[in-house]
Parts: structure tokens; C-alpha cells; sequence
């Protein structure tokens, strides 16, 4: 409320702090894609803390040509001592390339020099004439498919992939220049929508342009010129500029058009027929922005995907927040030629409420009619900067977006009128100018405009405008009804896909037919096969010593782990109150479901078993700490039933992996109550691999039957990197990386992690040097200290090297490649001069749109999804490389998401069906549960591991709040606060499970 509009501008005492900080971004699509929550609810649940249900995964099995190992004893913690607090080091080089280059290293000093060259020996198929030079002399080509897989039952499957046929167009690219600038999209495609419908005919040769929404502008011919200015007038969305004013408002801009280049489709048509090896970006790119032209105009964007209540409703996810359904869509060159990949996706958004309405739906303790509390004002300020609302006692639309709100209540702001004479109260304006009588005058006033000249405006005034994107991190309960309101069984999700399409109605777009693109309107067909489930081995004494998996899922009856621990020295904490009296029954049964599936578990406590208050958690862990080691009884597992509020796992993880070095096992203290069988032994299989054991392993493995694992010592990698939540704009990124410690049997795995800088997606300390004093240059990294582990657990170096890795994009693809293996081959080195395993490195991919849906009813598990072991390497995956989709798992609910593995080196050779097969039996070897999991168990593992770590830096972070570009610009060069090190005890177990 100012003298523009809305009464006069604050001074003086009505002045609020809020500054003036933008609200945050919508994903504009690049980099790491935001995560859409378009359910795909495939079988495993295994992601979750240690406090619900386990898993398993497997370790040296007594055999009957194998001899039995002695029951595994959990390593003991060190004797007490306080770990030491470090000095925050500088933070990790953003660079290409480690600044240290070995003098003992052939191999890894060249790396970098040689890399492009190696990656371009792959022997090329054969063409009648010289293929095209590559777009970029700096292109990485990436091995070639080494032919289709051929193991498995054959089937056919439906895919979520539209043909699209190009006709031979000539294209143009132009640069687009907007005067004055504009950062919005969403204006700028509304400036040159009327660009076109001003000039299509008197300028533009009747030309229907594809505008990208930033800085190019592309059509299927050219234009009459190659570079011309236009002025172009657009009406406001705000009417007027005051009360008196009922014109619209009209800003006029000046568009700059210039020829930039013209793709050539003879290059894209040259690689779809796999005569050409680097993919024609810019030519993709130009169709894609023609497809997405009219739906980016008509509707939300938010990445790929778009939103908009009619394209599929919406729903309340409480707290004032709603989903809108959408569709992602993304063009993609495939075998099958180009593919348009559509995807149901759901996104939340703030619901149109009134301000006041908003702030009681969303912080239910507050009440409208009491002043704020200082808690609460800082909570009230956070969830409101940035939203853009929409004054309703205007005569005329008005809307602004919010920067904060006033220190004081609305009862006791003044400011001066535009007279520059006269002070008045905001109540008395209100009522005086409006004729409106504040009920909430106890509450602050929204402030938008500057710091230096707030407008201020009563809460009860203001209406969020509808359409607003909610990019804070939903509750527990929001996730849930999101989730629940999403999920679609495979046929309901195909058919809404097939609307979708047909809703969309892309040939009949004038854009679309006036490049001469034609989009199938079915489902692409694709052949499949469903790879056999692998034999799993169990211990000899079992009544069952082994099982065939059948659809992805087993169970432990009958059945004995391969190897099972030995737990001594143990003890039960209790920190509920509703449930305080089961610690003694629940550990009775807890014990005998050890022991009764393989575990050696002595029955009594080593120290006494005790309850406490949820507010003591330090003390009473560290008093239970101090009793066993007194008594040199070094507790080998603490099981932590945990508070009845959420809240502390996170800090009693912190303070037993870093501080006490105790291996714990959380339960939640309702499941806990209940001693239900399945969950003592889900319990049992996550206790059993943190004290040392392996629950099962494959039996290939034993036998030494698995194709480049078996005959050599093999090392197989997993690595993740987790970025911050939203609005955590300066905590650090968190890499982990785990190796398998066992061979031949690849069950057991060591983690690491490391925090780097935000959102920094390369690995940075997989090898790193430091200058020591005293030492001089000292080697170390992540995977210098894993190698070293596997040779001090197996006696034997590794000769070949397999690395999963999570996370990464397909824009990053080249970066990470280039600068992890340079890291991989230096850690190799910096242990030994000449010391190069042959690496095969393949990228795990979660997060795409693909989706797979079976043709006939027999070849689908109880939840109607295609089979565990479905893999496809045809069709719709890329023409030339070496790439599959694998589902691996069985589906419980929703459709199941198969996984995209994407071979990026590969100097082990592997054939179709050795890596495909490798993939999918490994997922039968996951730690924490009997069924086959959805993503190989390294990558799973990392994922787990870079997440607890994020545990340990929670409480020494806040979140204070959305800030501003140049903020978060800043905090990227600040230096990274190291995690605090995990006790050497604990590392030597999978402690992440």
C-alpha cells in the first residue's frame, strides 16, 4: 500500500526490515533435473532409514566344497578418546583435472591428452563414405553398442516413446535480442507471440517462428532478411497505473532478429542410420522447440514438463499447497529414429488463497489474532518472500511479489501520503480510502517494493497468484498424499499417456506442419527380454541351502544366512515414552530371531538395558559408552529404539558412527511393539551385515561362473553425490563412494563420503594430493583408500575395475567421464608405477521418463508390471551406443520405473549380455531386504551412504531461508566444511544399511 496505488509510501516508523530478495527460480531444465514426481511405484522400499524394515546382502558362505568360516565378530571400537576438531580445509578444486600430476604415472599424467583419442578407437561400423566431421573437435565418443543382448525369455513391451517424422526442411536459427531486457520466459514468449502476429505476414513471409523463450528464434526457411529490428507493444498484466486509470497499460519493446545459423537435418538423418557418431544437438534442439512451442505458451513449465489444472485436475496437499498433473516431454534420437518420450508428472504448487488464509492452513499453531511471535515472524517472513500475490481491493488487477513483511503489526504502522505533509495509520486509510475495516490488524503488513521504499499492504488484502510453483521440500505427510494421488497402475498410466498425446493434438499445430514434423499417435513396440533370476546361496545347515527367486521376491523361511555375524557385547537404549516398558521382550525376540537364522547372538546384554528421556539422547549414549568400555566389553551393536517424535535419528547416527564409534541399529517404537516376525527379521538382515556377516551370495559367484568378476580379482565400484534440499542454498553437496571388500563373492562393501561445494556434481576427492611438512607430497583419496582396502582384506590387488555411478545427466556425461577416470587412473598409479586395471565405467540413470509397459497379461507380476529382469537394448535406446533399460525389480504399486545403464568406458570389453546380466543378478545381493532391487546395490549403497552423511552436518546447518542469486554465487567459492570422520570400527562395516 503506497501513494501509487494504494495510499502513500512508509517512512519512518512503519519501515519493516524484509529486504528485497528474489524469490526463487522455476528449474529451467538443466543440469540435475529437478525431481518430478510423476509416481512410478516400482517394488522397492528399501530406501529408508535403519528404524523400519531390512534387507540383505551376502558374504563367504560355508558351501559343502567350501569350509565354513568361524561365525564373523563385529570389529570392537577404538578405546575412548575425543575426536579431534579440524580446521575447515580450503575447499575442493571446481577444476577439470587434479592440480598434481604423479612423476610416476605414464599412464594418468597423459590421461587427459589421450583421453578424446581412446575413447575414439572403438572400431566404426562400415560406411560407403567417410562420415561427416564432428560438430566439436572436443567431442568424446563414448564405446559403441558391441552388438544386442541375447540371454532371456523373449516378449514384447509397450514404451512411453512417440515416432516423429521430419520432412526435409530447410532450417534457420536467429538471435533474438529484447530491449529493454527481460528475465522472464514467460513475457518474453508473450513479447514475441505478438512479434509474430504482428509481422508473420508484412515481415516474416507468412513464417510461423519457434521461439525457445531465451534467445533464439528458429523456422523452416528463411526469412526475407538476415537482420532487422521491430518494435513491438504488449499490454500489461497490472491495469493502470492508479485508482483513476481504467486503460490498460502499454510497454514497448524493441526485438532484434539475426541470422545465427542453419542446422543441417542431412546430419541428423546420418546418425539416426548410425553413419555418423556424434549426435546433431543443435538440430535436436531446434525440433524440440517447435514441439514445445505452443504448450510453453499455454501452459506452466517447469523444466521438460508442463502443468495446468485441465491437463489431469489438481488436489489439496495441505498446509495451502496443491499438485497440478502435467506431462513431461522430451525429444530424443533413438534406434527406432526420433522419439518423443512422454510422461505423466505432477509438481506442487501454492493453492490461490487470501494471505491470512495461506499462513493459518500452513502454520496451524499461529492464530490471526494475536501478534506474531518472534519464532514465528521469522517463519511467516520465510514462507512468504518471494510469492507473487494479487491485490483484491484494488479496482483494477494489481499484483506484486512479496520481499518480506513489517517488524510491527498493522495497528501500529503509519506513513506519510504523497502530499509529503500529511501521517496517517494504515487501519485509518484502509477504512477512509476503501472503506474496509482490518480484521487482522495484530498481524504484520506484506511489504513489497524496495528496502529502500516498502509498500506495504494488509495480509488480508492479498491473494497468491494461482500457477505459483511450491519449491520448498514437502513434509512426510504432503510426500504421502502426493505419492497416493499420483500413483497409476500400469494401465491407467499408459492410457492417461495415450490421452495425453491425443489431447495435445501435435499435427495440427500450424508451428508443427510448418516444419514438416508428424508425431505417431501409438506407443512404440519394443522387444524385451526377461533375464533369468540368479541362484542364491544360503548357509548349508538351512533346511533350504538355496533359492530361484521367482519375480523378483523371497524370504528367509526355511533359510539360514551364508555367513552370520557374532555379537557379544550389546545393550538396548530406549527413548520412547509411549512404548518404555518393551525393551526386555522386544530384545528376547529380537536375539532368537538372530540366532535363528545364522546369527551367533549371545542372549544377554553386556551392559544393563535401560530407558531414556528423548531430551537426554547425548548423555545417556555416551554414559552406555563409558559402562562398556569400563568394563573392556566394547559394545559391537547398540539397538536404539527410537523417540516417539520424529527428529533424532539423524543426531544419534552423528554422534555413534563419529563420535563413540558404535555400530547401531534404530527400530521405531511402534513397529518395535508390535514383534511381528517379518520385522525381527528384516531387523536380523541389516544387523547381520553391520556386525561383519553376509546374508546370501550368488552362487555363480562361488562357483566362479560370472564373466570378467570371477576369473581375477575384481573391484566393483558404486558412487552418488546428494545435493542440498531446496532453499539450503550454501550447505555443501555430499559424495559417497563404495567398494565391494570380498572376493569372489562382491557382497560386502566399504563407504566413504566427502562433502564438496554446492551442488558440485563431480566427484572432487576420488584422488587427491596434500603437501605435508614433514611427509611431503602424501597420496590420498577415496579411491586410493578403497583399493588399499580390498588389498588388505583379500591379500590381492585388483586387476579389473567396475564403476557404477550415479547421479550424473546427460549434459555432464563428457565432464565426469574425463575427470573421474583421470582420478581412478592417478589413484592407481600414485599405489604403483604402471599399475592400470582395465576400467569399465557406467552411468546409473533414476531419473528419466521411460517407461515400460507389458503387451500381454502373462508376462506381468501381481501389481500388472512387466516381469523382474526386463531388460531392453533396442529400439528406443541410443542408435549407436552402448546403453540398456533394466527393470530389475518386482512392482508393489504404481508403474514400475526400469533403470537406464549407459556405458561411458569400457576397457573389459563387456558383451550386451555380460554387463546386463552382471546388472541384474547383483540386485538380487542388496543388504536390506529378499527382493530384487531396482538400481545395482554399489549405486544404492553410495546413494545410502551420501544420505546418512547429510545426517551428520544437519545441526550444525540452518536453513535461513531463500537468498538471493548473488548470495548462493558467493557460498559456491566459500570453503567446505569437512564431515566429521567416521570411526575407523564402523567403516569396516556396512554401517550405511
Amino acid at each position: 500500500m503506497s501513494g501509487r496505488g494504494a495510499g502513500g509510501r512508509s517512512r519512518g516508523r512503519g519501515r519493516g526490515r524484509g529486504g528485497g530478495g528474489r524469490g526463487r527460480g522455476q528449474d529451467s531444465g538443466r543440469g540435475q533435473p529437478s525431481p518430478s514426481l510423476s509416481r512410478g511405484g516400482g517394488g522397492d522400499r528399501g530406501r529408508g532409514r535403519d528404524a523400519g524394515g531390512g534387507r540383505g546382502p551376502s558374504g563367504p558362505p560355508p558351501y559343502s566344497s567350501y569350509t565354513p568360516p568361524r561365525p564373523q565378530v563385529a570389529p570392537i571400537q577404538p578405546p575412548p578418546q575425543v575426536a579431534p576438531t579440524q580446521p575447515p580445509p580450503s575447499a575442493p578444486s571446481t577444476s577439470t583435472a587434479p592440480a598434481y600430476h604423479p612423476s610416476s604415472s605414464s599412464g594418468a599424467e597423459s590421461l587427459m591428452r589421450e583421453f578424446p583419442q581412446k575413447l575414439t578407437l572403438e572400431p566404426e561400423a562400415a560406411t560407403t563414405a567417410p562420415p561427416p566431421p564432428p560438430s566439436s573437435s572436443k567431442a568424446i565418443r563414448f564405446p559403441q553398442r558391441p552388438g544386442v543382448g541375447r540371454v532371456g525369455r523373449k516378449c514384447r513391451v509397450r514404451a512411453n516413446h512417440f515416432l516423429v517424422e521430419v520432412a526435409d526442411k530447410d532450417l534457420h536459427h536467429y538471435d533474438v535480442s529484447i530491449t529493454p531486457e527481460v528475465t522472464s520466459k514467460k513475457v518474453n514468449r508473450i513479447i514475441m507471440q505478438q512479434f509474430t502476429e504482428s509481422y508473420k505476414q508484412s515481415h516474416l513471409g507468412g513464417r510461423c517462428p519457434a521461439y525457445d523463450g531465451g534467445k533464439s528464434l528458429y523456422t523452416a526457411g528463411a526469412l526475407p532478411f538476415e537482420s532487422k529490428e521491430f518494435l513491438v507493444k504488449i499490454t500489461d498484466e497490472d491495469q493502470g497505473g492508479s485508482s483513476s486509470s481504467s486503460a490498460r497499460k502499454e510497454r514497448q519493446f524493441k526485438v532484434a532478429v539475426k541470422l545465427a545459423s542453419k542446422p543441417d537435418l542431412h546430419y541428423l538423418w546420418e546418425f539416426l542410420r548410425r553413419r555418423h557418431f556424434e549426435a546433431p544437438q543443435e538440430t535436436i534442439q531446434v525440433l524440440d522447440v517447435v514441439l514445445r512451442a505452443k504448450p510453453s505458451e499455454i501452459y506452466t513449465v517447469v523444466g521438460r514438463s508442463f502443468f495446468h489444472p485441465h491437463l489431469g485436475g489438481k488436489g489439496g496437499l495441505g498446509n495451502g499447497i496443491e499438485y497440478w498433473m502435467g506431462y513431461y516431454q522430451s525429444l530424443r534420437p533413438t534406434q527406432m529414429g526420433l522419439s518423443l518420450n512422454i510422461d505423466l508428472s505432477a509438481r506442487s504448487f501454492y493453492e490461490p488463497l487470501l494471505v491470512t488464509d495461506f499462513v493459518t492452513k500452513h502454520f496451524r499453531q499461529i492464530s490471526l489474532s494475536r501478534p506474531l511471535s518472534d519464532q514465528d515472524h521469522v517463519k511467516v517472513k520465510k514462507a512468504l518472500k518471494g510469492v507473487k500475490v494479487r491485490l483484491t481491493h484494488m479496482a483494477y488487477a494489481k499484483t506484486c511479489k512479496i520481499v518480506g513483511i513489517s517488524r510491527m503489526p498493522i495497528s501500529q504502522l503509519t506513513f506519510t501520503l504523497d502530499d509529503n505533509r500529511t501521517d496517517v495509520s494504515v487501519v485509518q486509510y484502509f477504512r477512509e480510502k476503501y472503506n474496509i475495516v482490518l480484521k487482522y490488524a495484530s498481524l504484520p503488513a506484506i511489504q513489497s517494493g524496495s528496502e529502500a521504499k516498502p509498500v506495504y499492504v494488509p495480509m488480508e488484502l492479498c491473494q497468491i497468484v494461482e500457477g505459483q510453483r511450491y519449491t520448498k521440500k514437502l513434509n512426510d505427510q504432503q510426500v504421502k498424499a502426493l505419492l497416493k494421488a499420483t500413483c497409476r497402475r500400469p494401465s491407467d498410466r499408459e492410457r492417461d499417456i495415450k490421452r495425453m498425446v491425443h489431447n495435445n493434438n501435435f499435427n495440427r499445430e500450424e508451428r508443427v506442419n510448418d516444419f514438416g514434423i508428424q508425431v505417431g499417435q501409438e506407443l512404440a513396440f519394443v522387444d524385451a527380454r526377461v533375464l533369468p533370476a540368479p541362484m542364491l546361496k544360503y548357509h548349508d545347515t538351512g533346511r533350504e541351502r538355496s533359492v530361484n527367486p521367482g519375480y523378483g521376491a523371497w524370504n528367509m523361511i526355511n533359510k539360514k544366512m551364508v555367513n552370520g555375524g557374532r555379537v557379544d557385547y550389546w545393550t538396548c537404549v530406549n527413548f520412547s515414552s509411549e512404548y518404555k516398558n518393551i525393551s526386555e521382550h522386544f530384545c528376547l525376540e529380537l536375539v532368537k530371531m538372530c540366532n535363528n537364522k545364522g546369527m551367533v547372538f549371545y542372549h544377554t546384554a553386556s551392559v544393563r538395558i535401560r530407558s531414556a528421556r528423548p531430551d537426554r539422547i547425548d548423555e545417556t549414549l555416551l554414559a552406555v559408552y563409558k559402562e562398556s568400555t569400563g568394563q573392556k566389553r566394547p559394545l559391537q551393536l547398540l539397538i536404539i529404539i527410537l523417540p516417539d517424535e520424529s527428529g533424532s535419528y539423524g543426531k544419534i547416527k552423528r554422534i555413534c558412527e563419529t563420535e563413540l564409534g558404535i555400530v547401531s541399529q534404530c527400530c521405531q517404537p511402534k513397529q518395535a511393539s508390535n514383534f511381528r516376525p517379518q520385522y525381527l527379521e528384516n531387523l536380523a538382515l541389516k544387523i547381520n551385515v553391520k556386525v561383519g556377516g553376509r546374508n546370501t551370495v550368488l552362487n555363480d559367484a562361488i562357483e566362479r561362473k560370472i564373466p570378467l568378476v570371477t576369473d581375477i580379482p575384481t573391484i566393483i565400484f558404486g558412487a552418488d553425490v546428494t545435493h542440498p534440499k531446496p532453499g539450503e542454498d550454501s550447505s555443501p553437496s555430499i559424495a559417497a563412494v563404495v567398494a565391494s571388500m570380498d572376493w569372489p563373492e562382491v557382497t560386502k562393501y566399504r563407504g566413504i563420503v566427502s562433502a564438496q561445494s554446492h551442488r558440485e556434481e563431480i566427484i572432487q576427492d576420488l584422488y587427491k594430493i596434500v603437501q605435508d611438512p614433514q611427509k611431503g607430497v602424501v597420496h590420498s583419496g577415496m579411491i586410493r583408500e578403497l583399493l588399499m582396502a580390498f588389498y588388505k582384506s583379500t591379500g590381492q590387488k585388483p586387476s579389473r575395475i567396475i564403476f557404477y555411478r550415479d547421479g550424473v545427466s546427460e549434459g555432464q556425461f563428457s565432464q565426469v567421464l574425463l575427470y573421474e577416470m583421470d582420478a581412478i587412473r592417478k589413484a592407481c598409479t600414485s599405489l604403483q608405477e604402471n599399475y592400470m586395471p582395465p576400467v569399465t565405467f557406467v552411468v546409473v540413470q533414476k531419473r528419466h521418463h521411460t517407461r515400460l509397459f507389458p503387451i500381454e497379461n502373462t508376462l506381468t507380476d501381481r501389481s500388472g508390471n512387466i516381469l523382474a529382469g526386463t531388460v531392453v537394448d533396442t529400439t528406443i535406446c541410443h542408435p549407436t551406443e552402448f546403453d540398456f533399460y533394466l527393470n530389475s525389480h518386482a512392482g508393489i504399486q504404481g508403474t514400475s520405473k526400469p533403470t537406464h545403464y549407459h556405458v561411458l568406458y569400457d576397457e573389459n570389453k563387456f558383451t550386451a549380455d555380460n554387463l546386463q546380466v552382471l546388472t541384474n543378478n547383483l540386485c538380487y545381493t542388496y543388504a536390506r531386504c529378499t527382493r530384487s532391487v531396482s538400481i545395482v546395490p554399489p549405486a544404492y549403497y553410495a546413494h545410502l551412504a551420501a544420505f546418512r552423511a547429510r545426517y551428520y552436518i544437519e545441526d550444525g546447518t540452518s536453513d535461513s531461508g531463500s537468498t538471493d542469486v548473488r548470495r548462493s554465487a558467493r557460498d559456491r567459492n566459500m570453503e567446505v566444511r569437512p564431515l566429521p570422520s567416521i570411526r575407523e570400527n564402523v567403516k569396516e562395516v556396512m554401517f550405511y544399511c
